[in-house]
């Protein structure tokens, strides 16, 4: 949402307090920074916003970190391999992300010579970039007069207006409620001090009002607890999914793995084989659906929460004298050695799995 308020006034002392108060952040260019006249990459504020969605800071930084070290530039990222992309995003889950990330970089590299739009129409344009990214990019990056809201954001604004509508019916006011706030200067580091808030004063649970530079204008202070904002809506039970893995291992050490589709629940990254399972039906959970016949093993149960549905994987493993022979193609299977599994696009509920059958696995993979 663009907009043209040429100033309000509760800007500025949000603004004070984050010359004072901002969080240092890798991919952040400091209000001092900005003083000595750097400039924000674009390239840099992209990969954040993206790795940032539905994770934390602390998970993101270790990542973002080796991206750049690996893809210092969006054309580098561009030029990587699918797999080798997949493989870095393993452990942050909501792998569309990391796909979208791949297909992003492509376009900029391909379609607009290594060089970012700097509108959010134009940055829209883009394979993955929503209203929240775009919007976040061109603010942040470009200093483009854009209401950003995060879940951060949603939490001050809820209390700064003790907005009863639950969530999520509430977000169009929330919007609205950014973009009157957002000033003409300095909007991107308006959009950060906003997250910053939220994340450090205005937190769920004992937010520290005293500290606040809102303190004087929120309307939840006045007249109620401000931990009752924002109110959501009553979240619906997620059903119980179930399945099984395999995990086969020679005597050599080497594990059978096989690429998922790219399309659906973790398209594109590596697993062992599983049974059918999805969001929306069982798996088979016996070793009678197992890759090939072998004196499998019951090795436990994996729990795993996704975000509409909980994953319990029966475990078998199977230690075989010699690898057995797959079909051609990544998609068919192939033997890893054990010590490289570091190095391979596993998400998180198939390390899970790989630990429950072989305990040690990933203390002795070389990464």
């Amino acid at each position: 949402m663009t907009i043209t308020t040429l100033d309000t006034p509760l800007a500025k002392p949000l603004l004070d307090w984050y010359d004072r108060h901002h969080r240092d952040l890798p991919w952040r260019v400091s209000p001092g920074m900005a003083a000595r006249g750097v400039k924000a990459d674009p390239y840099r504020v992209w990969l954040s916003e993206v790795m940032l969605q539905q994770t934390t800071v602390q998970a993101v930084k270790p990542y973002f970190e080796r991206f750049l070290q690996r893809w210092p530039e969006v054309t580098d990222l561009a030029a990587a391999e699918n797999d080798a992309v997949m493989a870095a995003w393993a452990g942050l889950g909501y792998y569309a992300r990391a796909r979208n990330l791949k297909k992003c970089a492509e376009a900029v590299a391909n379609e607009h010579g290594g060089v970012f739009p700097d509108t959010e129409e134009g940055l829209k344009s883009l394979p993955g970039i929503g209203d929240y990214t775009a919007a976040a990019v061109a603010a942040i990056a470009f200093n483009r007069q854009a209401a950003v809201m995060d879940g951060n954001v949603e939490r001050v604004i809820s209390r700064l207006y003790a907005i009863a509508t639950p969530l999520p019916a509430a977000k169009p006011a929330m919007r609205e409620k950014v973009a009157l706030l957002t000033p003409a200067d300095r909007p991107g580091d308006f959009a950060q001090a906003m997250m910053d808030l939220g994340a450090t004063i205005c937190t769920p649970k004992r937010p520290a009002c005293s500290l606040c530079p809102f303190r004087g204008a929120c309307e939840a202070l006045k007249l109620s607890d401000p931990e009752l904002f924002p109110v959501k809506a009553a979240k619906k039970e997620k059903p119980v999914r179930y399945g099984a893995a395999f995990i086969a291992v020679t005597g050599d050490g080497e594990i059978l793995l096989r690429r998922r589709i790219d399309s659906g629940l973790l398209g594109g990254m590596t697993e062992v084989p599983t049974t059918a399972w999805t969001a929306r039906i069982d798996g088979e959970t016996s070793a009678a659906a197992a890759p090939f016949e072998a004196a499998w093993q019951a090795s436990g149960t994996v729990i795993h929460v996704f975000t509409h549905f909980e994953l319990r994987l029966s475990i078998w493993r199977a230690a075989i004298a010699a690898k057995v022979a797959m079909d051609d193609g990544p998609n068919d299977g192939w033997w890893e050695p054990v010590t490289n599994l570091e190095a391979q696009a596993l998400p998180t509920i198939m390390k899970k799995a790989i630990a429950a059958a072989i305990p040690l696995a990933f203390k002795t993979s070389k990464g």
